[in-house]
């Protein structure tokens, strides 16, 4: 069942692309679909559904388009090679860790993901593997042209990690994903000021993903308690 803050989340997102539209005088039909069914897919992924990767297969192939014509070609590889393959691993997933598609299917014992955390060790080598990671991809970004490299690599290499502990339902992929938000809507914010197409609503997606994704901490926090 969807929160209030879920619902503001799912109507937010939704009103700012009308309000965007309406300020610009412009349509941006793939950016706002791209956006609105990002939130969609990030709010399901919060409250421990399995229906999130329906949506997250829609949001991350029209987000690989909206990339790559912005010339930021490690999110784009990031959604088209990985995310995408990784929407149909994460079902497979999910539903070994006990989602269910239906109440029923459960007999009344919930359909929320059986979440998991890392000890305190793990955590220190994942930050240390991410860190390595993240300055080692940047300079390859750079030598190919990327206008924002570290930037670029820094929401590739953490969306990478975030993605496969969230297949694998371990709580720790919300802190990845704070960091990623962040990062992402500066990064946006600086490509509306290049006049790229799709920055506007790209900005308006990334920063309810930034909400969700605060709220995805607590409720995993408490899931993985569980």
């Amino acid at each position: 069942i969807l929160s209030l803050y879920d619902w503001f989340l799912i109507v937010g997102v939704i009103a700012s692309n009308i309000i965007y539209s309406l300020m610009t005088d412009t349509l941006d039909v793939l950016g706002s679909l791209a956006s609105i069914t990002g939130v969609l897919c990030v709010v399901l992924v919060a409250k421990g559904s399995i229906w999130n990767y329906a949506f997250g297969l829609v949001n991350v192939s029209l987000y690989a388009l909206i990339s790559y014509r912005a010339s930021l070609y490690g999110d784009a590889a990031l959604n088209a090679l990985y995310y995408l393959p990784m929407q149909f691993i994460g079902w497979w997933q999910w539903r070994k860790r006990g989602a269910a598609v239906t109440e029923a299917e459960t007999e009344g014992r919930g359909v929320q993901v059986k979440a998991r955390r890392f000890t305190w060790t793990q955590r220190a080598l994942l930050a240390f593997g991410c860190a390595v990671a993240v300055v080692a991809c940047g300079f390859i970004l750079k030598s190919v042209g990327d206008p924002q490299p570290f930037k670029d690599s820094a929401t590739t290499v953490l969306s990478i990690v975030a993605q496969a502990l969230m297949a694998l339902a371990f709580m720790e992929q919300w802190c990845l994903w704070i960091i990623t938000n962040v990062i992402s809507v500066i990064m946006w914010i600086i490509c509306i000021s290049r006049g790229e197409a799709h920055a506007g609503v790209m900005v308006i997606m990334w920063f309810f993903y930034l909400l969700n994704s605060l709220n995805g901490l607590r409720v995993w926090l408490k899931l993985s308690r569980e």
